[in-house]
This record gives C-alpha cells, structure tokens and sequence, in this order.
C-alpha cells in the first residue's frame, strides 16, 4: 500500500500573506515569537474584515433590506465555517462569545452556578490557564463545592494515574482541561479525561484556545461536553471566539448575558429566551470579527493542520536543540513531539523581562511572565519563565536569532 507523505509547509512563501513582517523593528528584521499570545494576521483576514464594512456591513438578524441580509447571511455563514472547522454536529451548537475565556465563563455561570453544591467536585489541572481556572475555582467557592487540581509529572504531562486519588470520594461534576498547554506546549489527552468524567457523570470542558490554531480540533473525537476556542490566535481578529457545546446541555442551561436578540418573548410578568443559539448571543455581536474569524478559519485549513502540526514540531525540534547548546539556559516541558510550538525557558541569573527587553532591541519578539498560570510557575518553582512560541509563518532563522540574541543578554547582564 503506498503511502502518502504530508505537504510540507513553506512558511518563508507564507510570510508573504503577512504584512507586519515587511517593516523593521529597531532597524532589524522582526522575529515574532509571541504567537502563543495572539497571531498575526493575513491579507486575506485583513482583505475580509474591510470588504464586509465596506460592503455589507449592518445589524444582523434584524433589517429586511439588502444590506441587513447580506450582513446576517455574512455572520451566520461564519457560523457554518466554524462549525465545519470543529466538526459540530450541528450548526446551532456553535455560540459566538467575545473570545474562549467569555465561552469558558458562560458555562461557569449557566452550568456550574445551577449545578454545583456541597460535596461537589470541580477538578481543574496544574497546566491550566487562568482562564480555564479561576472560573472553576469562583464558582466552586460561590456554592461550596470542592475546588481540586491534577498534578503534573516531571516532564510537565498530566499525571492521568493520579485521576481516582485527586477525586477521592467526592462527587466530580466537573472537568476542566486544555487541549494544549499555552505556558508549556504540552499536548493533553483530552479524550482520557472526557471518558474519566463521563464515567463519573460529569461534565468535560475544554480549553481549545491554544489547540485550535495548531492541530484539528474534532469535538466529536474529543468527547467533550464544551469546547472553547478564540479566533486571534488562528489569525483571525481579536474580540470574537466560539463555544461549541452539546446540544442538548446548551437547551438546558440558563443564558448567561441578557438583553437584546437572545429573548423570545418579553412581559411585564416574565420574559422566554431564544432558540439556542440565539439564547446566548445578547446584544450587538462583534459581526465583521465573525466573518474575519471564518476568513482565517478558511485560511489556515487551506494550509492544513496536519502541516501546521508538523511544523511546528520541527521547530520545536530545533529550537529545543539549539537552545541546549546552552547551558546557561533551563527549559521546561515535554519532547518536542509531545509538544505544540511552544518553548518556555530561563536564563540563569536574569530575569525573564530582563531578558525579553534585550531581545526586543534585537527584533526578536517574546513573552516574559507567568503566562496567565501562576498555579504552573509554583509547580515550576519559579516566579516567570520566558516563552518563544512558533505559528506557520516561523521560520528556523527566528530561532536562531533567538539564540543569537541569548549570547547578547548573557554578555551584557552576565
């Protein structure tokens, strides 16, 4: 049986499509290795965004006149195209929110707070994101349930075998995971929860955010109940992402913004919701966003996400080797092919702003800081590290910039 080889991506033909890569930074090329934080955009998105204002743009679901039809039939396309790009049974279990931390707080709101109480457990990981963890821990206080973690081993991976200690004989009700660590690029097996929960009657949430840009997210394959994802880290615009969630816990849960578009029927006495999805989009959506967010869902599936995957291992790959020739340099994490584009390190002796603000003079662009997972930096023992993240248009040039730009920090901070 013969077999078929993945394309390769050409990043250096991709970063073609990106504008911010044609200026200088501080007289010098820019390595932009902060993709983990938000991407940067193509002209298609870009092309996209302003067609849709200067053509069709009005308030959806409301107007019968041609521009208002033409703005609804732009906006609930996208809704299509999302679906699609996740694998959504159906179109209607696709909300749109403001990004994957509003899609992550409407079900903490309208599950958890109906849901919750004394003797509950919500378990959460060591890996997680404040976004996927401070909502979780709000509402478990609010109603008195119990607020766990599952640990990580030494290589910065869920310990799975721990799942039955953590829950104990409490009652879990909720799970809580990302696809991909943002702080370490740590794949999770999302799947392995989803089955432990679902054995124990709760709910599985999925952070997607990180995960959706850089691998195929099925929602079907991972068997979670609710999926967030975030359009500008996929090279769309910011202000717009998507929650995917089962149909049938979508009809059952209380909407969690009210006010416009989301009622069916408002009296003195009472007020109906909308039909799902309708029951959660409230008020004016962020209409051009949505239709930018299908753009770059349609742009990075035109290159392929078993590409992006590869691709970014291999510059995982480099990156980790490169930096070992360091031995100045501690990294943190898994190998490189358990792994997402993500590399978060530290330079001994220096501080992670210390050393990004270096960087910067020499155009190469990271993250400094906690991350947004401080629960994580105590697990590593340390207050930040410093994070290189790599997307589609990365080229291994960058890296050795990187590295060329570590020999400098050493030099001057040393």
């Amino acid at each position: 049986m013969a077999v078929t080889a993945s394309p390769k991506l050409d990043a250096q033909k991709l970063r073609a499509d990106f504008p911010i890569f044609e200026q200088l930074i501080h007289g010098k090329p820019l390595s932009f290795l902060d993709s983990a934080a938000s991407s940067q955009k193509p002209r298609q998105v870009l092309d996209a965004i302003r067609n849709f204002y200067e053509t069709s743009y009005a308030n959806v679901h409301r107007g019968v006149y041609e521009l208002a039809e033409r703005a609804t039939a732009g906006y609930e396309g996208a809704r299509e195209t999302v679906a699609q790009f996740l694998n959504a049974p159906s179109t209607r279990e696709i909300v749109f929110t403001r990004n994957a931390t509003e899609g992550i707080n409407l079900v903490a709101y309208a599950w958890g707070l109906n849901n919750l109480g004394p003797g509950d457990v919500v378990l959460v990981t060591e890996l997680e994101h404040h976004s996927n963890f401070v909502p979780w821990q709000y509402v478990a206080h609010r109603k008195g349930a119990d607020f766990r973690m599952l640990p990580l081993d030494d290589h910065g991976e869920l310990r799975l075998d721990a799942l039955d200690e953590v829950a104990g004989d409490g009652r879990v009700k909720i799970v809580a995971a990302g696809l991909v660590s943002n702080s370490l690029g740590t794949v999770n097996q999302v799947d392995k929860l989803a089955a432990w929960a679902h054995e124990r009657g709760a709910i599985m949430v999925c952070d997607a955010a990180q995960g959706a840009p850089h691998r195929v997210v099925d929602v079907q394959a991972l068997d979670a109940d609710f999926v967030a994802v975030t359009a500008h880290k996929l090279c769309g615009p910011s202000g717009v992402g998507a929650l995917w969630g089962r149909l049938e816990l979508l009809e059952e849960i209380e909407p969690f913004n009210l006010g416009g578009h989301m009622i069916s029927r408002v009296r003195l006495e009472d007020t109906s919701w909308g039909e799902v999805p309708a029951k959660f989009e409230a008020g004016t959506q962020a209409i051009a966003e949505a239709v930018g967010f299908a753009a770059a869902v349609d742009y990075i599936t035109d290159v392929g996400l078993d590409a992006i995957e590869q691709h970014e291992h291999e510059l995982a790959a480099y990156a980790l080797e490169r930096l070992a020739e360091l031995p100045w340099v501690k990294t943190y994490g898994p190998p490189a092919d358990r792994r997402a584009g993500i590399v978060s390190f530290n330079v001994e002796g220096i501080h992670p702003h210390d050393v990004a603000q270096i960087l910067d003079g020499e155009g190469v662009a990271i993250r400094a800081g906690h991350h947004c997972c401080q629960p994580l930096m105590a697990k590593l023992g340390v207050a930040a590290t410093n994070r290189a993240s790599f997307y589609l248009y990365t080229v291994p040039d960058e890296i050795d910039r990187l590295v060329d730009g570590l020999h400098k920090v050493r030099k001057i901070l040393s």
